[in-house]
Order: structure tokens, then sequence, then C-alpha cells
């Protein structure tokens, strides 16, 4: 595993990318709207990015990935494809995820939308994923571990009845999209790599209502919960600093 720790002139480079990202998340708000399809909300995003914020959407030829956001809607846990086909109804939940590049750096964000009128336990599921991941945000700091993270979130999904999704998982970033190390959802407290002041990576817990079992459908991309039930996820990225964490993709309602 090789850990690509970041100076502070990088990571002043990653925050302007973090805020890029998160302002995407803040623009996109006010459309997610019943009547909207996910290739419409795909559009204004890719389009804000690239003519507005002067940036990349790092998402597009990804791997083969042709759209800006991932956008899973209701059981969809994650890399959703936007569609015209896709109509957000009233009482879906929605995550938008989506990464921007300015500079060669990369800020990498998700945030969930309840869609018009929501339904008490799916505004419950996506309550108490948004608290798994800001609880994990708290323990972030030189000297804890990678298994504090985990173990916190787990801990929490599984006290409130939930399961926590094992096949995907958070990961390092900076000029790669996609680094060391991966940052898992589960696991034991004290265990695993110990964190350092310049360490970057996603924190982004994807919480099912049912069981944790994962399929993938014939796109190669769309991942959904075996059992058809519902599956939330927030992320954001985070820098490790000399006495905590900055949270690059902070949103401004958001404080930390």
């Amino acid at each position: 595993m090789k850990i690509n720790l970041k100076t502070k002139d990088q990571i002043t480079q990653m925050r302007v990318a973090g805020r890029l990202a998160a302002d995407v998340l803040e623009m996109i708000t006010p459309h997610v709207v019943p009547g909207m399809s996910t290739e419409d909300l795909d559009k204004l995003c890719h389009d804000f990015i690239v003519n507005e914020q002067k940036a990349i959407p790092a998402n597009v030829g990804y791997n083969g990935f042709k759209k800006t956001i991932c956008s899973s809607v209701n059981q969809v846990i994650c890399h959703g494809i936007p569609s015209a086909n896709k109509v957000l109804k009233d009482g879906d939940i929605l995550n938008i995820d989506v990464t921007v590049i300015r500079d060669g750096w990369h800020g990498d964000t998700s945030k969930m939308f309840l869609v018009g009128k929501a339904q008490p336990h799916n505004e419950r599921l996506v309550r108490v994923t948004q608290e798994c991941l800001y609880k994990a945000i708290d323990l972030v700091r030189p000297g804890a571990y990678l298994g504090d993270i985990g173990a916190v979130i787990q801990e929490h999904a599984t006290q409130n009845h939930y399961s926590v999704v094992e096949d995907y998982c958070g990961h390092g970033i900076g000029q790669v999209y996609h680094e060391d190390p991966q940052v898992l959802h589960y696991g034991k407290a004290g265990s695993g790599l110990r964190l350092e002041e310049g360490l970057c990576f996603t924190i982004e817990p994807m919480i099912n209502q049912g069981t944790k079992y994962t399929k993938v459908l014939a796109d190669g991309w769309t991942v959904e919960t075996k059992d058809g039930r519902n599956s939330a996820q927030w992320e954001h990225t985070l820098a490790v600093t000399s006495s905590g964490v900055e949270v690059l993709t902070q949103r401004s309602e958001e404080s930390f």
C-alpha cells in the first residue's frame, strides 16, 4: 500500500477542488423535485462545472462512465447512471455523487435528497446515514486509526437496525481519483492504518434498510440492494491536519 501524504500547499489546491464540488451540490439542490429526470440533473451539473467553474467533471470517461454525476435513486446504492427515463417521483430518495478536478486535484462528495414529501422511514434512513458520516469525521485526527472510522459507522448503523454495505468503500484521493488507503465503513476500533497529517481520503458510508448484500446490474455500473430495500449514502473528502481534520467538501449548511 502506497500512501501519498499531501503538503500544505497541495491541500490548499485540494481545498479549491473540494469547494467546487460542494458548490455543485448546492447549485443542484433546488432542481431536485418531482418531474425532473436524472438526465436533466446531470446536464445542469455538467454545464455548471464546465461553463461556470471552468473545471473538469471527473466522472466523464472514467473507466467508460459517460455522465457527470452518479444518480442513485431508492434501492440503488451507488453508481446510478443518469437517464432521461428516470424521472423523480414524490417520495423518492436520491444520492448525487460528483467529483470535480481543478488544476489536477480532485474534490469528491455526495449528498442525499428527499424528493417532494418524504416518507418517515426514508427520512430516518437518510438522517442516520448522515449521522454515521459525521460521527466518523469527528474521530479523524493524527493518531487515530482507519478502524475507528469503520467501527463507529457500523455501530451507529446497527444500533438503528440498518446494515452497512461492505462491497464498496471510501478511498485516498488527490491527483489520483482513487488511491490508497481503502476506507472501510465497518471494522474494529484501533485497527488498520494510523492516521497522520497530510493524509487525504473520503468517507462515504452506504447504509441499507435491509441486508448488506448488493448486486450489479447489466449496465456494469449500477449497484442495487439485493433485497430491493432502500439505501442511503453521504460522502466528504477530508484532510488530516496537525490538530484534527478539515472537511474539504463542506457545504454552507454544515459546520464542523
